[in-house]
């Protein structure tokens, strides 16, 4: 049985978990490995270049939109590609387990699933699409 009371307290800390990694991994792209940096390792692996931006963009703006609330749901879809290209271009050909050398597709996988799970939860407590940083209530819950 679901407790109704506690559950858009866990939709929030999912919430703000993900958008919270994926200011983590632009971060990383941004002051770590340079954007012009991640551009080149893109192509080193067959992407394109000015792919690397648009994920960066990504990031930052599916993670600041999962923080804040706003479009939970279309936000937690909308960055599952640059997962799946994580998966397809990095880490599909490592093995499973992160740890495996480079890094297998265990981490972006549940990463992936975790994303589905808040899609299907909505936004949770104290979210911009929940009205005004205010708990979500009960008939908020119940319409999603």
């Amino acid at each position: 049985m679901t407790d109704t009371r506690l559950a858009p307290y866990a939709a929030t800390l999912l919430r703000v978990t993900l958008g919270g990694l994926f200011l983590a991994h632009a971060g990383l792209k941004v002051f770590v490995f340079t954007p012009a940096g991640t551009a080149h390792f893109f192509e080193s692996v067959g992407v394109p270049g000015f792919v690397a931006y648009l994920t960066i963009m990504g990031e930052i703006a599916g993670g600041l939109a999962l923080i804040a609330g706003a479009y939970t749901r279309i936000a937690a879809l909308a960055v599952i590609p640059i997962l799946l290209g994580a998966i397809a271009t990095v880490h599909g050909h490592n093995g499973f387990f992160f740890n495996d050398p480079n890094g297998g597709w265990e981490y972006p996988a549940f990463w992936i699933v975790a994303l589905v799970v808040q899609a299907i939860l909505g936004d949770g407590a104290f979210a911009i699409g929940a009205g005004a940083l205010r708990p979500a209530s009960r008939s908020a819950i119940a319409s999603g």
